[in-house]
């Protein structure tokens, strides 16, 4: 299974970034295989055809599990992250891939983000997302017990659903 974590945080190297391949180890038992920290992509996200930018679309749409990150910036996900999936096509973009809305914030007003803003769009690029998001607190991420019960409930789903889809996006 091939794993990776894009997080879309406007500082390299962040919290989100680490949150996130907490989040896939955990779910997976290793770290994972590739990791994007959109930010780091620059200038190549104004405009298409970005070779950096097009090796990093195409190592996620040849992902089986993605964990896609954000913190909550403005009761939403960043305009960073909203560039890179603006590079994916509608609706097959991601065809095939499980993907996992994770946000962060430091409150839980904005629980539902990941629910009500990302997790759309995701389906809207094709992936496929059978477990509710995930918002954990930017300052605990790190604490195992944080999201126990939504890893108890979602964990085996996203696995079994990750593991069951093809990359052309089919059901074996």
């Amino acid at each position: 299974m091939h794993v990776t974590v894009v997080a879309g945080n406007p500082k390299a190297g962040s919290r989100t970034l680490e949150a996130a391949g907490l989040v896939a180890e955990r779910l997976t038992g290793a770290a994972p295989d590739h990791v994007v920290d959109v930010v780091t992509l620059g200038p190549g996200l104004l405009g298409w055809g970005d070779p950096a930018v097009a090796e990093a679309v195409a190592t996620v749409a040849g992902s089986d599990l993605v964990v896609i990150a954000s913190p909550t910036f403005k009761a939403t996900y960043t305009g960073v992250l909203k560039l890179f999936l603006d590079q994916f096509a509608t609706a097959t973009g991601l065809a095939g891939v499980v993907a996992v809305p994770l946000m962060l914030g430091a409150a839980p007003t904005h629980a539902l983000a990941p629910e009500l803003l990302l997790k759309p769009v995701l389906v809207e690029l094709g992936a496929i997302v059978p477990a509710q998001g995930l918002y954990l607190n930017d300052r605990q991420y790190a604490d195992t017990d944080v999201a126990q019960t939504w890893f108890a409930q979602w964990g085996d789903v996203l696995l079994a659903a990750a593991s069951a889809t093809t990359r052309k996006g089919s059901l074996a």
